[in-house]
């Protein structure tokens, strides 16, 4: 069978023709081992602060495309790698049984860091991410703020490193206080409901994740398509709140695409959503053109690459690392951006407060855009392209001398 690197070079030109003039494709070896696949804008004049852009799942750097240009009109360095586990980028193991350490959060902050010191920069204006690329976004500036000098989340609160027991040296006060006890896990709480349940990112840490969706009866285009199409605005019933608690009847209220069915795969339930032929031709943020990008990329490589990050956050040897760094702020400005539609923003019951009161010390804006669901960037560009650059701009006023990224 073919590897990564070998099927990477045999893909057509990136992007299908559908990028923009402006924005160019390349890759870039020796990136903690990576050869990384950047799209870039505003490349073309020397010395313009930069900005580093990080996708989700299952997205690409391609899902930058429509804020790119704005950003680079802006006067803008834009950077939007291929993630590892993604894409073009080629140098991580496919294979479920693979080196999973290698796609550790604290790995994938060291992909940015090695592709910025690649490129020849000492630091970014900002590091933004959306989805799974969030977390990593945060992590970055969090670790290295001298390098990633602001960041902004999009759809995926932070609610900050997982914490370590405290004041746990003396016995609980009271007569015959005792822990309370911890009852059943809230897998085990979702799959005693009525109506059995799992959590998606279970589902996506399974071994068979990757096959049910890449070889989904009504094939990848078409899976893919519903898969966008249920998790955007244009799915009517996306209308989130705040949920009380991260208990399974909470969770129990968020779509099918979050809190799955026990017995049904991602291909399966995404099936329910699919799309008539007047829904396709009237999706404008997401052509047919575009979303063929998608299922030519996840065609040649599979979503394992993507599914392995999923597998870390349940790692426990993983989650000891991060503990390191419990209590640790993000201390650069930052923002948070979504999709007013967007269900990402409370799946985590408490994390949006979290960040807001206590994660992110700079905290700036808190944004809710409305017309759009999980993919902001995409469904809503020019309002995201329009917050992005007033963020950069307001920092950039606030810290005059600051020599350019």
């Amino acid at each position: 069978m073919a590897t990564i690197t070998e099927r990477a070079n045999k893909a057509p030109p990136y992007g299908n023709g559908t990028l923009a003039a402006g924005i160019r494709s390349r890759s870039v070896s020796s990136v903690n081992g990576l050869t990384v696949h950047v799209l870039e804008s505003g490349y073309e004049t020397p010395g313009r602060p930069a900005v580093l852009l990080l996708h989700g799942f299952p997205e690409l750097a391609y899902s930058w495309r429509k804020i790119m240009p704005p950003l680079a009109a802006a006067g803008y360095h834009v950077i939007a790698p291929d993630r590892r586990g993604f894409g073009r980028t080629t140098g991580w193991d496919d294979s479920y049984d693979g080196d999973l350490d290698s796609f550790s959060t604290l790995n994938m902050a060291l992909d940015a860091l090695a592709l910025v010191f690649a490129l020849g920069l000492r630091s970014v204006a900002a590091v933004v991410g959306h989805d799974a690329g969030s977390p990593v976004a945060a992590w970055c500036s969090l670790l290295r703020p001298d390098v990633f000098r602001s960041v902004v989340m999009m759809s995926a609160p932070f609610a900050g490193p997982p914490a370590l027991p405290f004041n746990t040296a003396e016995p609980a006060h009271g007569p015959g206080a005792t822990e309370a006890p911890s009852g059943a896990d809230i897998d085990t709480q979702l799959a005693g409901l009525r109506r059995p349940r799992k959590y998606y990112m279970r589902y996506f840490c399974t071994r068979v994740a990757n096959a049910n969706m890449l070889n989904a009866p009504q094939g990848l285009h078409a899976f893919l398509r519903a898969y966008y199409h249920y998790k955007s605005a244009d799915w009517k019933l996306n209308k989130p709140f705040p949920l009380e608690a991260r208990t399974a009847d909470e969770l129990a209220k968020m779509p099918t695409y979050y809190v799955m069915d026990l017995d049904l795969g991602m291909a399966e339930t995404v099936a329910r959503e699919m799309l008539s032929a007047a829904e396709v031709a009237a999706c404008h943020w997401l052509t047919e053109d575009e979303i063929s990008v998608y299922d030519t990329e996840y065609g040649r490589t599979g979503f394992q690459g993507g599914l392995q990050a999923y597998r870390c956050i349940y790692d426990s040897k993983q989650i000891a690392e991060l503990r390191l760094f419990s209590d640790r702020t993000v201390d650069v400005p930052s923002c948070f951006i979504a999709g007013e539609s967007d269900w990402g923003v409370y799946q985590t019951p408490g994390a949006a407060e979290k960040m807001r009161d206590r994660a992110c010390t700079r905290m700036v804006g808190f944004y809710l855009v409305g017309g759009a669901g999980h993919w902001v960037q995409q469904e809503q560009a020019e309002e995201v392209s329009a917050l992005l650059i007033q963020f950069l701009h307001d920092q950039t006023r606030r810290a005059p001398n600051h020599a350019p990224a």
